[in-house]
């Protein structure tokens, strides 16, 4: 069934002024003229979602003067809320919009994340839940200290509070939802923790990926500091470490389900370390499986692609060479 998508763009960022006073948040830069929103419609694009609906309000007008009403191959509709009341509300008018019933994932318009939206998406589609929420481990907002009888023996910043899970802003239902009696206020704070009485509420999670919702200055300043050399792929990402005159270090990560573009190098000769996750590089001929700690070497003129099975992430050391890529089959709209 075909999958729309829905942004909540209508919040007013009131911790985000004086920038937001004449900026929506969603159109907030998290690199050079690469918005959160941009950010987000990419990730929809890549996942199959090619129709998106965004509940906007406050500054709408300058959502759609960017957007239009077709993005990079992704078709936009705009719902405008007149007055402001509450994220259920938004959803409602953007339910009402829609004229035949539809699978939909709907986000929140700040958050800024590497979530597999595609699998994501599969995942409620398959389970027998009419309701799917994307949850990420929770980061402690202050570092902690160890005890050890009477003794503090250590101190950690700020770390994963592995078993403690928040709300990631994500949602998949398998159908429009009818909200009954319930008309305005927040759907995190209404409708969720109704459902999830009446055991109707799944989740959906990835441990150890990028989530940040951008709600301060400070989160800001965090997402742009995680852009300064990352650039989003149809895949996952790439984010440059280490460029001398002599050798290159990359960061890749790319999502289960997805695959680099076919393709060789003239001049880089490269060697991969798979840090974790799992897949397989795909060569003319064969397949090379890899897993965690596994490294890969591929030299020059050797036609290849990466195959995630799972979400994988890789180092790889390689001569100098940025731009040395040609293309023999590329397997996503760019």
């Amino acid at each position: 069934m075909e999958t729309v998508g829905m942004i909540l763009c209508g919040g007013f960022g009131k911790r985000l002024r004086p920038v937001t006073e004449t900026v929506p948040k969603p159109l907030i830069e998290i690199n050079d003229d690469y918005t959160i929103l941009d950010k987000q419609l990419f990730d929809f694009k890549n996942a199959g979602v090619d129709e998106v609906y965004l509940l906007a309000g406050f500054l709408h007008e300058k959502i759609e003067e960017r957007y239009g009403d077709e993005y990079k191959g992704v078709k936009i509709h705009y719902v405008i809320e007149d007055e402001p009341l509450g994220t259920l509300n938004a959803i409602r008018l953007g339910m009402e919009a829609i004229d035949v019933d539809k699978q939909l994932i709907i986000r929140n318009g700040d958050i800024v994340s590497d979530v597999n939206i595609k699998a994501m998406i599969d995942y409620g589609a398959k389970s027998s839940l009419p309701v799917i929420m994307f949850i990420t481990q929770m980061q402690s907002p202050y570092g902690i200290v160890e005890i050890n009888g009477d003794r503090l023996v250590s101190f950690k910043e700020k770390p994963i509070l592995e078993d403690y899970y928040i709300n990631g802003g994500i949602y998949f239902t398998k159908s429009k939802i009818d909200f009954g009696e319930f008309k305005t206020g927040d759907i995190e704070k209404i409708y969720f923790p109704t459902i999830a009485k009446e055991n109707n509420l799944g989740y959906y999670k990835e441990n150890g990926i990028y989530w940040i919702a951008v709600d301060t200055y400070k989160e800001l300043e965090a997402v742009k500091k995680e852009y300064e050399n990352k650039t989003d792929k149809p895949w996952g990402y790439e984010k440059i470490l280490i460029l001398t005159e002599k050798y290159l270090t990359k960061e890749l990560y790319i999502k289960e389900g997805f695959k680099t573009s076919f393709h060789y190098h003239n001049e880089k000769d490269e060697t991969m370390y798979i840090l974790s996750g799992s897949g397989y590089i795909k060569f003319e001929d064969r397949k090379e499986y890899f897993s965690k700690n596994d490294s890969i070497r591929i030299q020059p003129g050797v036609v290849h692609s990466i195959v995630a099975t799972e979400n994988t992430l890789l180092h790889e050391v390689s001569t100098p060479y940025l731009d040395d890529t040609v293309y023999i089959e590329d397997y996503y709209v760019r």
